[in-house]
């Protein structure tokens, strides 16, 4: 699971060869908070400001939206507040810096930051939804994750009796693709995350191993 996220450096979206987004945002992100995405308009990517856990449209008290901003692959077809978005193909791009996750050390939960090695932001697959819930307007989005239990790296995270999840992270040649696939296509971009290029850091000392993220 990922419930907190550093997105995309304003500074650093021509890393991703794009314009910069015309929105200001927060540069730590939790749950409810709104992040950037991207997402396909008739074949051309365009920002977006998106709440972090996702919306379903029959929602009728945002009170009541919980532990939707990670997406299980396995059961997002079906799961209520999921199946909608997925149904219409509704995906997007979560552009981060960095991932945080627990990690367990002597029975005690540390916070790490994960990231590129070579400091590069990456994307994130998602889903998004529009709803109206007492007359406002949301854009919301949720970030898919995959089981990890046998990863090399992630299994690390997480507590020890808990499944091990992770992201997906979508590579650069395939951005466009997953954009516009249908959730018929969607389950070929369940990429497990590319161990010889991420690595990790307590978040309390991610700037002295990430000089050059911002």
């Amino acid at each position: 699971m990922c419930a907190n996220y550093e997105p995309i450096s304003k500074d650093r979206v021509q890393l991703l060869d794009l314009l910069e987004p015309t929105f200001d945002y927060k540069t730590d992100i939790y749950p409810n908070y709104a992040g950037p995405i991207l997402f396909s308009k008739k074949g051309d990517i365009e920002w977006r400001l998106a709440r972090f856990g996702l919306v379903a449209p029959w929602v009728e008290d945002l009170k009541k939206v919980r532990n939707t901003y990670n997406a299980r692959t396995e059961t997002i077809a079906t799961k209520p507040s999921f199946r909608n978005a997925w149904k219409k193909n509704q995906f997007c791009l979560i552009p981060v810096e960095t991932i945080f996750e627990p990690k367990y050390i002597d029975g005690k939960p540390h916070w790490y930051g994960i990231y590129r090695e070579d400091q590069m932001p990456f994307t994130v697959a998602g889903i998004y939804e529009y709803a109206v819930v007492n007359g406002e307007e949301i854009r919301s989005m949720s970030m898919l994750t995959i089981n990890s239990d046998d990863h090399p790296f992630m299994k690390q995270f997480h507590a020890p009796e808990d499944e091990k999840r992770s992201i997906i992270v979508i590579p650069r040649d395939r951005r466009n693709d997953w954009l516009n696939c249908s959730h018929e296509e969607a389950r070929d971009f369940f990429f497990e995350m590319p161990v010889d290029e991420f690595t990790a850091a307590p978040k309390k000392d991610l700037d002295k191993f990430r000089p050059n993220a911002h």
